[in-house]
Parts: C-alpha cells; structure tokens; sequence
C-alpha cells in the first residue's frame, strides 16, 4: 500500500498499517506499524506502543521547524541508514516499557528537519519486523521542499 500525503511518500508492506497527517505546528508526521494504529496518537505514539504487541515494531517520522534543518541534532544530511536491532535500546525510549526498545535518528532532508522514531518488541519477531521497517524506508520519498503551512515553496 502507498501511503502520501504533506510531502511525504512510503510504501506499506501487506499487514503494515499507516498514516500521513499535520502536527499542531504544522510540520509533517508519518506513522506506520505492524499492528492496528490508534486514532488521535500522540506524535511519538504513546498509545501504540503501549498497545503494540511484544513482536511489534512501530515507526513515526516527525518533521520539525525549517529553521532546524542541517543544525546541530539535524545536521546528518540524508535519510538514515539501515537500522540494527542492536541499534535498538531501552534507553532509546521516550519512557521506559518493558520488552521494548527504540532508536531515534535525526536528519536533514532538502529544507526539511526530521527525527526517524522506531520502536520495536525485543522477540525474535519484533527483529524480523524491523527488517520490514527499513524495506518501507528504503522506500520513502520526501520532497524537497518544506512541509510547514505558510512556507513558501
């Protein structure tokens, strides 16, 4: 499945489910898992990954303010690299949940600013899963320019 929308181009594996929408600043968001999503997440998932399954693997790619891109924490130029699960720590979580661990990635993109966020259930399962997430990035596509409301093109 296709997932575009602000900007922003993915393909889903069958089973993947996602989603491409505005955040209240008005950058970009995508969010894709193995699982069914929640409506009306938070941007870092808090409700799906305290719901995903222990071989679940969540993904959000968060856009942020122009002003950001190629400074400091977004300096890396390009879209990130294939992930490991070794990668992957509990530490990388925004809060702690047992059986889960993440790994957070930030970029520049063109103008645009983003932080790859990927969660993942430490099973056997949840490592071939992230094999999954980096076929759909591989896929992703971002347009050059800015996906912030009121930027000029």
């Amino acid at each position: 499945m296709k997932l575009r929308g602000d900007g922003l181009e993915i393909d889903l594996p069958p089973g993947w489910e996602g989603k491409i929408y505005r955040r209240e600043a008005g950058q970009s968001a995508l969010h894709a898992g193995t699982f069914p999503l929640p409506a009306g997440d938070g941007d870092f998932g808090t409700q799906a990954i305290t719901s995903m399954p222990a071989d679940g693997v969540f993904v959000a790619l968060l856009e942020y303010d122009p002003d950001l891109a190629g400074v400091g924490l977004f300096a890396p130029s390009g879209k990130p690299g294939k992930v490991r699960s070794a990668d992957a720590s509990p530490k990388g979580l925004h809060r702690a949940l047992k059986g889960k661990a993440g790994v957070q990635r930030f970029f520049t993109d063109g103008d645009r600013a983003f932080c790859l966020y990927i969660v993942m259930g430490q099973t056997t399962g949840g490592r071939q899963h992230l094999d999954h997430a980096n076929s759909i990035l591989r896929t992703l596509s971002i347009d050059r320019k800015s996906g912030t409301k009121g930027k000029a093109p």
